[in-house]
């Protein structure tokens, strides 16, 4: 069986070899006693019970109850009495462990898993949903290692040092592979390096936005802002030796397949000086994603106005917006954090919003960690893995159903399930809630398409700021931009010092920034298109051996989570074809044409039940012609089982000037890593 596929339990505090988080037993009774005081009950409970192996405690009356909103409900719901009881039977439990008189429990079965879950949350979760717990939770390992050592000649070139490709880095640097990383930037973190306006940070859940095998158990806040999240993406590059083999401020203008060699050659391009040199590799990952390059819209006058333009992807720290007007063109994510933090200092922020955003309250928003909670997630054995579990459930997968259109709903158009439309209402609520003695903001500021037909928002305090004096919402259509400021289609100008473009990403341009010319000589952007990218899996395109995407067509997790989940189980899937490539000394590896229809067709089979394919709304989900390119329609379960393990079969392989067709039968369809 292969490695990744056998429940192996990476004990935390043993030295897991893929590096899983380990926590300290080195505290005194006090401390623990204290830190309990103030400890999430449920999680508290599932971590004993993977400590322990004793089902004691989750059964009655070790059964918290659901949690009433997006908070983390620590109490679990239990009466005084019986959370003292549970905090005292805790802190034995853990001085046992501390002391080494408590032996550690054998690895829990992936059922186990889903059972201790599903108890913590007091909701059925899918049954065969354990596995892919134990991964996320660094307990079971998910990665593949060659087990012969790599050819002298075989390098791994990586495009891109963001989340993707520091993650693949470091895998590729626990197996011993030979790669280099690739970056026009001065530094790793991608879009966390880049994005510096005002009020950026995460709109994910902070502990879910890291990697499995090394999270961070000190976030500062529960959705920590940029310059948080750029130094946890340096920290791990420094702890993994990442950087050593790092080629900063290098762009790569093009990467060409030579079937002579079965190799690629790479031309970079020093954004400092300008000089050309090649660059060698035996295979390629695309880590560039879709949020690379900046969407400029196309008005009338932008090159006229004599102020500053900043897109909020390229922004001039340099620029004082104390005392300003500020024009803000757009109202997607990055508005719905820039205008709160600007209306702080400006004289004046105008809003130009083309779509209303569904916006929805989270209870943990703007909310510091205390100290308190780093001490759990440090030295409680399984606390920070749960944590991660219990949200990556929450704000993944359990809300995939509401994105699936019932045709037989009888409100379809407002909403297009039963439970879209709840959500509808409940949003409603909250945004009249925020706007009651405006009315006229609510009247611009309701959606008037379902619930996730665009991406959805986690509020930054957008519609308390709308209520500003200073704050000015314009739903009139731009008509040309002017030296002074913006002119709308009803004839008004409105004055500006500095112009903000919050007009997000070209997301449809898979791989825009890139040329990658395969076997026959066709470059992708002739394979696809301006704005069709489309792969097997969202990893492999036939004609183009040896070459992988990360985060990559139709692989953006629109029902919510985090991009990073998504990554790994690609990252996975990539180092067991490496992987296989070592081992079977395969000069190189490429996805049939038949297995690529296959899967293109199921996936716009389902993602025609998608709220996206529903339509409504305008979306950076979707090209020219409707279809959308950046979204996947599966569960994360869903498309884990399809890339957990490579099936060998829809590959063609090559060892020197031999084709080997490997079958399901046979082959290296039988191969194990």
């Amino acid at each position: 069986m292969p490695e990744s596929s056998s429940p192996r339990l990476a004990p935390e505090w043993s030295g897991a070899p893929d590096g899983a988080f380990r926590p300290d037993a080195d505290f005194t009774d006090e401390q623990l006693a204290l830190a309990l005081r103030h400890a999430n009950l449920p999680i508290l409970l599932g971590s004993l019970a993977l400590l322990t192996g004793d089902d004691r405690w989750i059964e009655d009356p070790y059964l918290p109850t659901a949690p009433p909103d997006l908070g983390d409900h620590d109490t679990g719901g239990f009466e005084p009495e019986l959370a003292e009881r549970i905090r005292r039977e805790a802190a034995a439990t853990l001085r046992a462990w501390r002391d080494g008189s408590l032996e550690v429990a054998d690895a829990p079965t992936p059922e186990r898993l889903s059972r201790i879950l599903s108890v913590m949350l007091a909701e059925q979760l899918p049954d065969d949903y354990g596995q892919l717990l134990g991964e996320e939770m660094g307990l079971y390992r998910r990665h593949s290692t060659p087990q012969v050592a790599a050819p002298e000649n075989f390098r791994v070139a990586i495009v891109g040092a963001g989340i993707s490709g520091l993650a693949m880095a470091i895998r590729l640097q626990q197996t011993g592979i030979d790669y280099v990383l690739i970056d026009k930037n001065d530094d790793v973190g991608g879009t966390w390096h880049e994005n510096v306006y005002p009020g950026c940070g995460v709109d994910t859940p902070s502990y879910l936005y890291a990697l499995s095998f090394d999270p961070n158990p000190e976030w500062s806040s529960y959705f920590a802002p940029q310059d948080e999240l750029a130094a946890y993406w340096r920290a791990l590059a420094e702890r993994h030796g990442v950087l050593a083999r790092t080629r900063f401020s290098t762009v790569v203008d093009q990467a060409e397949f030579d079937p002579a060699t079965a190799g690629w050659t790479l031309d970079l391009r020093s954004v400092r000086s300008g000089d050309i040199e090649s660059l060698s590799a035996t295979v390629v990952v695309s880590a560039v994603g879709l949020l690379n390059q900046p969407s400029i819209p196309d008005l009338p006058g932008l090159s006229d106005f004599e102020g500053p333009v900043l897109h909020t992807a390229q922004w001039d720290p340099t620029v004082d917006l104390r005392g300003k007007r500020i024009a803000v063109i757009g109202t997607g994510a990055s508005a719905m954090q820039f205008v709160p933090a600007a209306a702080e200092d400006a004289a004046e922020v105008r809003v130009f919003q083309r779509t209303p955003q569904w916006a929805m309250p989270h209870p943990l928003k703007g909310q510091p960690v205390d100290g308190t909670a780093h001490w759990l997630n440090k030295h409680v054995p399984f606390y920070l893995a749960w944590y991660r579990a219990r949200l990556f459930w929450r704000m993944g997968d359990k809300v995939w159903r509401l994105l699936q259109v019932d045709r037989d709903y009888p409100h379809l158009g407002r909403a297009i399930n039963k439970g879209n439309d709840r959500l509808r209402a409940m949003l409603t609520a909250y945004i009249e809630s925020e706007l009651a003695d405006r009315p006229d903001l609510l009247e611009k500021s309701l959606p008037d398409y379902p619930p996730y037909g665009k991406r959805l928002l986690i509020d930054a305090g957008w519609f308390r700021t709308l209520r500003r004096e200073n704050v000015d919402l314009v739903t009139t259509g731009i008509g040309t931009v002017t030296t002074s400021g913006v002119r709308t289609r009803d004839g008004v100008d409105h004055a500006a010092d500095v112009l903000v473009l919050a007009t997000g990403f070209k997301s449809v341009d898979v791989l825009g920034s890139l040329t990658v010319r395969g076997r026959d000589g066709r470059t992708l952007r002739e394979v696809w298109g301006a704005d069709d990218g489309r792969a097997h899996l969202g990893i492999t395109v036939p004609g183009f051996p040896n070459f992988f995407c990360l985060y990559g067509p139709n692989t953006n997790t629109g029902h919510g989570g985090t991009v990073i989940a998504g990554t790994e189980m690609q990252i996975q899937h990539i180092t067991a074809l490496i992987s296989a490539m070592v081992d079977e000394r395969f000069d190189s590896i490429e996805v049939r044409p038949e297995a690529f229809d296959t899967y293109n067709r199921e996936l716009d089979a389902a993602l025609e039940d998608t709220v996206w394919h529903f339509g409504g709304t305008t979306t950076y989900y979707r090209n020219a012609r409707g279809r959308i390119v950046t979204n996947s329609p599966w569960r994360y379960v869903d498309y884990w089982r399809r890339v957990h393990q490579p099936d060998f079969s829809e590959f063609i392989t090559t060892r020197g000037t031999v084709t080997t067709a490997q079958e399901s039968s046979g082959g290296a369809g039988q191969l194990t890593h």
